[in-house]
């Protein structure tokens, strides 16, 4: 009798075991009371080589708080998919986290301006000819001598406010609703995050220095070339004095009823770069970095919070 009971026991255990969600599936029913701090500034790492697409920096919450997980270049499930972004959403007094996912098309990631190509809605960073993915260098780092595959779009670049609020609805959130194409979008066949993302979400969590309690939300690595790659060439690190900006911003999300997806866009550089901040709900409202035509990034210096966010241009309200 005792050796029935046993091998019920050890079978119903395995089965918990098959049954037990992934990470990025156990991630999408996190609830947290406090918001996430602001995007941090970073310059994007140079793509490492053709197909390689690019997945956003963000918070995610781990035992010990807030984390970051760098943005990181990353190969496609399959040729035709593009990334969607997660994002937190606030809801009955919490903030959840809606988890990123692979599909045809970007839906909708809270209106969160990400940068590189993410700027609230869809994706203007590069797209799929024939099985090939094609960059936008006008907001995608990328060596045109190596990758060829390239075409610049400057009609997404716009003067607006920058604003690198974290997450969606609620005191200080990013007031965006998803657009009819977005929902019908939610409904196409959709992929996991890959195990190389998975990876890497669990290396940054594993990482005390990517904790907000310890780096303040200001993470030293912010980027990498590779996922899982946290030292060496090709990263980016987060600068705590960067040189003034010279008055153009990357433009932001802005709010949308639904009706509309948000027209957020860059300036003529190669890369977006939102800054850092360690608050944690408002996320605050500060420059955008500069760039020139030939690749080489400049910086801003990050406003107080009490200052007042910038304003796009009379010609562009």
């Amino acid at each position: 009798m005792r050796k029935t009971i046993l091998a019920v026991l050890v079978m119903f255990a395995g089965v918990l075991v098959l049954a037990a969600p992934s990470p990025a599936q156990i991630a999408v029913g996190i609830s947290v009371h406090i918001g996430p701090p602001a995007l941090p500034v970073y310059p994007q790492p140079l793509c490492p080589a053709p197909g390689y697409l690019w997945t956003p920096g963000y918070w995610a919450y781990g035992p010990n708080g807030y984390y970051w997980v760098p943005g990181t270049w990353v190969m496609a499930p399959t040729p035709g998919f593009l990334w969607t972004p997660g994002y937190w959403g606030w809801s009955g007094g919490l903030y959840m986290w809606h988890a990123g996912y692979w599909g045809p098309h970007v839906g909708f990631y809270g209106g969160i301006n990400y940068g590189f190509g993410y700027f609230g809605g869809g994706f203007v960073g590069g797209r799929w000819n024939n099985g090939v993915f094609v960059y936008n260098t006008a907001v995608m780092h990328v060596n045109t001598t190596i990758i060829h595959n390239t075409y610049v779009d400057n009609t997404v670049i716009r003067n607006v406010t920058v604003n690198h609020v974290a997450f969606n609805g609620g005191p200080g959130g990013v007031n965006a609703r998803p657009t009819h194409q977005e929902m019908a979008y939610a409904r196409e066949r959709h992929v996991q995050p890959t195990a190389a993302q998975v990876h890497h979400e669990d290396s940054a969590r594993s990482n005390r220095a990517f904790l907000a309690s310890e780096n303040h939300g200001r993470p030293a690595v912010a980027a990498t070339a590779r996922p899982g790659e946290f030292s060496g060439h090709g990263n980016s690190f987060h600068s705590f004095t960067p040189p003034e900006h010279n008055g153009t911003h990357a433009a932001a999300a802005p709010e949308h009823n639904g009706t509309h997806a948000p027209v957020a866009a860059e300036h003529n550089g190669t890369h977006f770069n939102p800054p850092a901040h360690a608050d944690r709900s408002n996320g605050g409202n500060q420059d955008a970095r500069t760039h020139s035509n030939d690749g080489r990034a400049g910086e801003s210096r990050p406003k107080n919070q009490s200052e007042k966010p910038d304003r796009k241009p009379e010609r562009e309200r």
